[in-house]
């Protein structure tokens, strides 16, 4: 139970850098999109979700899974996907631009859309706590 808490409390705040913006040092990791975006609604359902979590058992488990699935499924939709089966000239640049001044583990690329750090470790992070609201 403490790891999911952790977990839970990690991917809280790493995906809070999409309403606020989080620099390392001078470097960008991930420029937030403020209060009215639609990664502020996503913030907010992932906390009514672990409100549910904690205090709606055992019906809290499945829709803090829910949530996390359906989350996972659109950032899968928005990088991997384009990762994995390639993407128009126009969604690379378009994705290569938004992204540019981020933090990378790996180089962008002319030909793949290439998730930067902020999001490998976000797509983690919601991975880690699907696989959790079982255990």
């Amino acid at each position: 139970m403490v790891i999911a808490i952790v977990a839970q409390i990690s991917l809280w705040i790493w995906f809070l850098g999409c309403t606020v913006t989080y620099k390392i040092g001078k470097r960008l990791l991930v420029e937030g999109m403020g209060l009215k975006s639609a990664e502020f609604i996503v913030l907010c359902l992932y906390s009514l979700g672990l409100a549910a979590f904690h205090c709606l058992q055992p019906a809290g488990k499945w829709i803090l899974f829910g949530i996390l699935t359906l989350w996972f499924v659109v950032q899968f939709m928005c990088h991997w996907f384009y990762t994995i089966f390639g993407a128009s000239e126009r969604k690379l640049q378009g994705y290569n631009n938004c992204f540019r001044d981020c933090i990378r583990i790996f180089p962008m690329s002319g030909t793949r859309l290439i998730p930067d750090m902020y999001h490998i470790v976000l797509h983690i992070l919601i991975l880690i706590n699907i696989i959790l609201c079982f255990i």
